[in-house]
């Protein structure tokens, strides 16, 4: 009943007010359940056991966290951009819930500094920061509900950390930029693209396959065969352009060469 008098006590002076003091600092936010908090910064390297056994991590929060940002984003592109199609939004809500801005977005708030690893692998590294960031959505939402959740990553996270304004115009053309991709790194790209099993002249459909150096990279389709190269494009755009994706490309263009 008095708990909220508790509060100011429980933020300077209790065992757990350093995450009082971070939540509110980067969130604003008052918990009412700490715990699912302190869970969400707990990387699956530094497991928690507890005693009947169980190993505990924020790999589930991190789950629910996920959809519930997918939900939050598509609620807020749907509004705000009355006139994109929905292929245009799908792309544009993969660039806000992508693990890159997410990552991005964890180490500008600072929360990137409060995550419980022991992690020494590389790759495990690359995505720890933006998977702490899905968890605390996913910890945000269990303990404040939706409505609450939907305004604090509108108006605290999307409007503040990621450029709206060009959102809708940026990698749009994603054929071009893998092109651009394999030419700087002496790659050869080459589009095949059909009609699909299903096409018919008043439902058209198209299906286009990427290769790089002879290798299937990439599927896409889309009612003209200009749209099928770009959704085939997307499939791999975000991949490429990334230091992960360059090198995973690049083992296998040795193997294929034999090296």
């Amino acid at each position: 009943m008095f708990g909220f008098l508790l509060r100011p006590i429980r933020k300077r002076f209790g065992k757990d007010r350093k995450y009082y003091e971070m939540l509110d600092e980067i969130f604003g936010i008052y918990p009412n359940n700490i715990e699912l908090y302190k869970l969400a910064l707990v990387h699956k390297s530094a497991s928690i056991l507890l005693s009947d056994g169980t190993s505990i991590n924020n790999e589930r929060l991190e789950f629910l966290g996920d959809a519930v940002l997918e939900a939050i984003a598509s609620d807020f592109l749907f509004i705000e951009f009355p006139g994109q199609n929905e292929g245009v939004l799908t792309k544009m809500r993969s660039q806000i819930v992508s693990r890159a801005t997410l990552n991005e977005i964890a180490e500008q708030i600072g929360l990137a500094d409060h995550v419980v690893s022991h992690s020494n692998g590389l790759f495990q590294h690359k995505h720890l920061n933006g998977d702490a960031m899905e968890a605390m959505i996913g910890a945000i939402y269990l303990d404040k509900g939706y409505d609450f959740t939907n305004r604090l990553l509108i108006n605290e996270v999307i409007r503040e950390y990621i450029d709206i304004e060009n959102l809708s115009a940026a990698e749009t053309d994603y054929k071009s930029r893998l092109i651009e991709w394999c030419q700087k790194e002496k790659k050869r790209i080459r589009f095949h693209t059909t009609r699909s099993e299903r096409y018919t002249a008043k439902h058209p459909e198209f299906l286009s396959t990427i290769f790089i150096d002879d290798i299937e990279v990439g599927h896409g389709s889309g009612d003209s065969k200009k749209e099928a190269e770009q959704n085939a494009a997307f499939s791999v755009a975000h991949v490429v352009s990334d230091e992960t994706g360059d090198a995973i490309l690049n083992s296998i263009d040795r193997i294929a060469r034999g090296h």
